[in-house]
């Protein structure tokens, strides 16, 4: 079988964090990658769930950033957060 190099740019930390884990759990990074590559192609998905949070949707961004202004200029106040149990 004919190999090919993936080359894949992450944070540096990021990279010591996963090859760590890596070494814990008996791989190498090329090793996990290639596992998650063919179970992909297997089953024809991504082996976790992908999802945006509801809470970053672009309304709610707009609410956000009128308020920091609204804020900025002297409309409205600030208030304290409370804890509810």
């Amino acid at each position: 079988m004919t190999q090919a190099t993936l080359s894949v740019r992450v944070n540096s930390e990021d990279k010591k964090g996963f090859e760590n884990f890596c070494e814990q759990v008996g791989l190498n990074a090329s090793v996990a990658i290639n596992m998650f590559v063919k179970t992909v192609i297997r089953e024809q998905r991504l082996p976790f769930e992908v999802r945006s949070d509801p809470f970053y949707n672009s309304a709610n961004i707009a609410r956000l950033e009128k308020s920091i202004n609204d804020l900025k200029r002297g409309l409205g106040t600030e208030h304290e957060l409370v804890e509810i149990d």
